[in-house]
């Protein structure tokens, strides 16, 4: 019978190659600490840079360290559920590669899956959050906006941030959200949040450390600019309403 590991850490990463190495070192270095089977996968999204290669150099420092390398862009929702499908812990972290939510929160977020709740969310916007080194302003203003608009369209009053790259899910709930989630820019933070909702998975907000690092793709326009997350908001809101999320068979 195939060894479940109890912890699965999920990193997707984009351009990522000059700093990765030293974020799974401290992934590594608090992971080993622990009484628990883990494993990491680093999941590559078809980056120009030599991310993927850098990261398979760490195999030998980094115990039970997967590469997955997509050869094509498709944006972090695609290979954050990408990651979350190919895990096989019993309980699945995803990361940001750039290190601005330390691993070690996993202190905190741990013990409330193990209390109950399916999903675990952090967030830069509730009691207890601090925020180390802020983002430009004008990437502050367009996140707040973002997330007012977030809250009205999909009903998401109580969750102020919705976009905080540190999340964790127990498998079932992985599974079953994973299997649904379409949207592969930054939007899927939200569509995450709404299934895990719709599905009736308890969820537990918690608040973070987070600092930002420079080398943020985002923008006004592009793939993964702002407009396009609002695209992908109203086009989630369709998929809730025509019911193409499938959410009765749970």
């Amino acid at each position: 019978m195939e060894n479940i590991p109890y912890l699965s850490v999920i990193v997707p990463s984009y351009k990522e190659g000059q700093r990765i190495g030293d974020n799974l070192l401290e992934i590594e270095k608090y992971l080993n600490s622990q009484d628990y089977s883990y494993e990491v996968l680093v999941v590559v999204d078809g980056s120009p840079d030599n991310t993927a290669e850098v990261a398979r150099s760490f195999q030998h420092k980094v115990k039970n360290l997967r590469v997955i390398d997509n050869p094509e862009n498709h944006g972090k929702g695609y290979v954050v559920r990408q990651g979350l499908l190919a895990a096989k812990g019993q309980y699945r972290l995803f990361l940001d590669a750039d290190g601005s939510t330390s691993i070690k929160h996993l202190d905190v977020f741990l013990p409330e899956l193990k209390k109950g709740f399916d999903v675990v969310i952090g967030s830069r916007d509730i009691q207890g959050a601090y925020i180390q080194v802020h983002q430009p302003k004008y990437r502050e203003i367009m996140g707040s906006m973002g997330n007012w608009l977030i809250r009205i369209v999909l009903g998401l009053w109580t969750y102020p941030d919705t976009q905080c790259g540190f999340k964790m899910l127990n498998a079932k709930a992985a599974e079953a959200i994973a299997k649904r989630m379409v949207v592969d820019r930054f939007g899927f933070d939200f569509e995450m949040i709404i299934l895990a909702k719709k599905l009736d998975f308890k969820i537990k907000q918690m608040p973070v450390r987070w600092l930002n690092e420079e080398g943020s793709t985002v923008g006004l326009t592009g793939p993964n600019g702002f407009i396009q997350v609002i695209i992908d908001l109203f086009k989630t809101k369709g998929r809730l309403l025509s019911e193409k999320y499938q959410i009765k068979e749970k």
